[in-house]
């Protein structure tokens, strides 16, 4: 199974972004999906994770302005970007933990630029 996650592009500042992550096979047993970035020069970091009752949690600097979201049945995730700003720019990871599997997307480059 493997995480395919499309969405990001160039998008001014204040502008709105939808990241989209979608899994290529039937994944059981997801304890939690989320989803990551990393910008140049610094390590990756969590932006927004879901649970399996549907809990969230969002780091800081995104509260208020990200949502994550889940399709169960198509085993998908979604983080929409709100108020977007030249921090957020980087490259964003998927990522699903079940019981059995920690898998990774492959990356989708947000950049956030006048």
């Amino acid at each position: 199974v493997q995480l395919q996650a499309s969405g990001g592009g160039l998008v001014q500042p204040g502008g709105s972004l939808r990241l989209s992550c979608a899994a290529s096979g039937s994944i059981f047993g997801i304890s939690s999906m989320g989803w990551y970035r990393q910008a140049p020069g610094k390590q990756r970091e969590l932006v927004a994770i879901i649970t399996s009752d549907d809990s969230t949690n969002y780091a800081d600097s995104v509260k208020g302005r990200f949502t994550i979201s889940r399709d169960s049945a198509k085993n998908s995730i979604y983080l929409r970007l709100n108020s977007l700003k030249p921090e957020d720019t980087a490259v964003y990871y998927c990522n699903v933990v079940s019981f059995s599997l920690n898998l990774w997307g492959q990356g989708t480059q947000v950049t956030v630029s006048s």
